[in-house]
């Protein structure tokens, strides 16, 4: 388990250490960019993906969000619903 959450951590700071990168940030950013808009919504998403575009304003978005974790949340995760069992039909 501990590789598993060390994985997930690595990859989240390689995620925003490429995001900087001028040309391949961009490049990573727009291939990304369904992904963000699904973990955080269609608004929150345009926006955390439109900054993370913008040349300056996302190198520095994020290289302070390697240090203090996103600035825009994901939305919260839908509970999960259990469905009831259905009947089973009787055999004749």
């Amino acid at each position: 388990m501990a590789k598993t959450v060390k994985g997930r951590v690595g990859w989240e700071v390689a995620k925003k250490v490429l995001k900087a990168v001028p040309f391949i940030g961009t490049v990573f950013i727009i291939g990304f960019a369904g992904y963000e808009i699904k973990k955080k919504g269609l608004l929150k998403g345009a926006v955390h993906v439109g900054l993370d575009a913008t040349p300056v304003v996302g190198t520095a978005k994020n290289v302070v969000e390697i240090f203090t974790g996103d600035w825009i949340p994901d939305k919260p995760p839908k509970p999960l619903q259990l469905q009831p069992p259905s009947p089973q039909k009787a055999k004749a």
